[in-house]
């Protein structure tokens, strides 16, 4: 992947975590980070390589020219450019004019309709040339298909599927995982060449949807909680907080970047974060730009985990204890209403 590949100049010389416990974690948190594997922060953001696109992406296609290969046979609907010299001054032939439901177009009063439903471009040309003699001295005919009713559109939304590939309906699937947007619009022009004459095509992203983030919080014994968030190649570690909301009364402010090794490297990041120095300093030196697969990790309160712990362990015992003070009580007080019965009450 391009975006691991980026990060391998801010890996130089990582290190190697081999058991992966909290302990370790702390002692790196201890530690500044080499001036070899500086990374890019807030005052030094860095612009990501060319996005590649994935699953489950989202892209938009504009095809911008949808003419079919020739020779194209005409169908009822299609619409031709039809333009003509030589006609009568006051009945032009310059306009688009649709094949009507009989196969045939219309020209006006004056000249007549011709039938051109089921003929090549070329074919219809010489057909209304030749109807046009008939009326006309020497016209000139020039024809042109503007818009086909047989065409499917192919500009639209479309997923990325799992295998990697795009569902073009009637032009069949492409394949564009992995792919940059000037590599897929090459080969998108490339796959409906087969279909269509030299067509032209826009694509763009509209869902970012394969590049992400997690922030990972500890749940201080009650659970930890991932939240997954899609990347713009412009957050920091602020900006990631503020997708939480901010810090729980279960976190504590021990917090840092776990960020993956490119693949074929057995080794990962730690890169701590001053939480105090970010929020109360304004400082940017830890309040690190998020990359794509990074881990934003906030340790849990110590504290409130004992707590969370010891709750866990004399819970039972305390719901233990309450029913059997409820049974005593319920008895002494069945035990209570005997005696008032026995006394006459």
């Amino acid at each position: 992947m391009v975006f691991a590949a980026v990060s391998l100049g801010w890996l130089t010389g990582c290190q190697v975590l081999t058991t992966p416990q909290l302990d370790q974690y702390d002692a790196t948190l201890d530690q500044p980070v080499p001036p070899s594997m500086s990374p890019p922060r807030e005052l030094e953001k860095v612009s990501l390589p060319a996005y590649r696109v994935e699953p489950p992406d989202v892209i938009q296609i504009e095809v911008l020219k949808v003419v079919p290969l020739p020779p194209y046979r005409l169908e009822v609907y299609d619409v031709m450019q039809i333009d003509v010299t030589g006609t009568l001054l006051d009945q032009p032939i310059n306009n688009p004019y649709i094949i009507d439901a009989e196969g045939t177009v219309n020209l006006g009063p004056a000249y007549g309709s011709v039938r051109v439903a089921g003929m090549s471009i070329d074919e219809a040309n010489e057909a209304i040339r030749r109807h046009l003699l008939q009326i006309l001295k020497r016209p000139v005919v020039s024809v042109r298909l503007i818009q086909t009713t047989g065409m499917q559109p192919v500009s639209g939304i479309y997923l990325v599927g799992p295998d990697g590939t795009i569902n073009l309906r009637q032009y069949g699937q492409v394949h564009v995982a992995g792919l940059s947007l000037p590599e897929i619009k090459v080969k998108l022009q490339r796959h409906l060449s087969q279909y269509l004459d030299s067509p032209e095509a826009s694509v763009d992203v509209v869902a970012y949807n394969s590049k992400v983030y997690y922030i990972v919080t500890e749940g201080a014994g009650v659970g930890d909680n991932v939240v997954r968030v899609p990347i713009t190649g412009n957050e920091t570690v602020l900006d990631a907080i503020s997708q939480i909301r901010g810090l729980s009364q279960l976190s504590s402010q021990k917090i840092w970047i776990a960020r993956p090794a490119p693949h074929g490297f057995h080794c990962e990041q730690i890169l701590p974060v001053d939480w105090n120095a970010i929020t109360e300093g304004g400082s940017a030196s830890t309040n690190y730009q998020i990359l794509p697969g990074d881990r934003v990790f906030i340790a849990e309160d110590k504290m409130m985990t004992l707590t969370n712990v010891v709750a866990k362990i004399v819970g039972p015992f305390e719901r233990a204890m309450g029913f059997s003070s409820l049974s005593v009580s319920t008895i002494r007080n069945f035990q209570s209403l005997g005696q008032g019965l026995d006394n006459g009450f």
